[in-house]
């Protein structure tokens, strides 16, 4: 078995680092060639976002049953195969016309994409101990807020340039020059293996389950990322058949998005030893606020501008919430690394997944006022989340109280 080599930390650690994008720009370089996609393949606007959905779906449920793979059998050669994997998919969409079968390699794609992620967020639990630990957990997602803010911009310059297939070469470019790194450099870092058993995989998933402030943390995280896909799904749409513009504006608009989740991921980091519930309750307010504004403002003017004005400050606080919560959760259970990490992770995109399409589907977004009520729709089911736990938490002995290695109250601890 080839182990992590001492020397190789460092760059292993960037390398960990470049792969964590990856997911987003598997969802956000091709939203700005969706109006294109639908041309193309004489298709409707549903079915190109179905390819998305799909994707997330499989990377949703993927991430929640194949953590306790990837804590049984390592790391190292699962994410080889994910990476080959992943790399040969882009490469069949790109050389097929066949809708069906660009929705079954998509579905591929998040079951390989789900191992990349889990193994390489768990790099960081696996090699790092106490405070550095936390740091660099707290910065993943605020490196992968950097693929919303890189992914569409670039994609809008790939598709006016090169049209859609050319974002499905850059993403077959990336997976191949990461499985050479890590083929180079990359090696094994599990140190403790878990007995792949059903009825210890089971006990373990109980226990995840079981504890209130992980379990409903995947529904926050769910319902706060669906704010950013709702928005994703529908500005190529707003943008280009709403305003007539080209998809380089798409690209601008989702560059002005991820730089509102990178600033608030920045400030959630920031922020991280502040009172935990209490930041997270501020912050839904404040979206609350600036959606209901956002709404009323939509029927009094409308512009490209005027919308982005309102995403950046509901997507900067996204981003804080998101960051926030999910730190808390990945490092809640070091012991169950991976399989926490995948079920956070698989259970937030199974809901944000389901909870875009759904308000998609159901509400027809295309000016500044459908988008706000779409926001709306879920700040207000977060709230009811946030209103559940924290009166859980009040209920629990105030004598029970712990510090995970994000430096955050857990349990009955938190906001007592």
């Amino acid at each position: 078995m080839k182990l992590l080599k001492k020397e190789n930390e460092r760059i292993c650690t960037i390398m960990a680092f470049a792969l964590i994008p990856i997911s987003g720009f598997a969802i956000d370089v091709y939203i700005p060639s969706f109006p294109n996609m639908v041309q193309d393949l004489h298709t409707t606007a549903a079915m190109i976002k179905l390819t998305m959905t799909v994707y997330l779906i499989s990377y949703g449920l993927s991430q929640l049953l194949l953590g306790s793979l990837v804590d049984s059998y390592g790391r190292y050669h699962i994410n080889l195969a994910a990476l080959t994997v992943f790399t040969l998919s882009n490469i069949g969409i790109i050389l097929t016309s066949s809708l069906p079968l660009i929705l079954f390699l998509r579905g591929i794609q998040g079951i390989a994409i789900a191992l990349i992620m889990v193994s390489r967020r768990v790099f960081f639990i696996d090699v790092y101990t106490g405070e550095k630990r936390a740091q660099y957990t707290s910065m993943l997602n605020v490196v992968w807020s950097t693929a919303p803010i890189i992914a569409p911009f670039a994609g809008g310059y790939l598709q006016t340039a090169f049209g859609w297939r050319s974002n499905f070469y850059f993403l077959a470019v990336y997976g191949l020059v990461m499985l050479l790194f890590e083929l180079i450099y990359g090696g094994e870092t599990i140190k403790e293996r878990m007995t792949f058993h059903p009825r210890t995989i089971w006990n373990t998933y109980k226990t995840l389950f079981s504890t209130m402030d992980f379990s409903l943390g995947m529904v926050i995280l769910g319902l706060s990322y669906g704010m950013v896909m709702v928005f994703g799904m529908t500005i190529p749409f707003i943008v280009e058949q709403g305003f007539h513009a080209s998809p380089v504006v798409t690209g601008y608009c989702a560059l002005g998005s991820g730089a509102a989740i990178f600033t608030g991921g920045l400030l959630a980091k920031r922020y991280i030893k502040k009172p935990f519930l209490h930041k997270l309750v501020i912050a839904n307010g404040a979206q609350l606020g600036i959606a209901l504004l956002m709404y009323v403002a939509g029927g009094i003017y409308m512009s490209i501008a005027s919308i982005m004005v309102f995403v950046v400050f509901i997507h900067s606080f996204q981003g804080f919430t998101y960051n926030s919560y999910f730190t808390y959760c990945v490092t809640r259970f070091p012991q169950y690394a991976a399989t926490a990490s995948g079920l956070v992770s698989g259970g937030s995109y199974i809901i944000f997944s389901i909870a875009s399409f759904l308000i998609t589907s159901v509400i027809t977004i295309r000016n500044q006022q459908s988008l706000s009520l779409s926001y709306i729709l879920l700040i207000v089911a977060t709230s009811i989340i946030l209103w559940r736990v924290s009166s859980a938490l009040k209920k629990q002995p105030a004598a029970v109280n712990t510090t995970n290695s994000a430096g955050l109250r857990t349990m009955s601890g938190i906001d007592q």
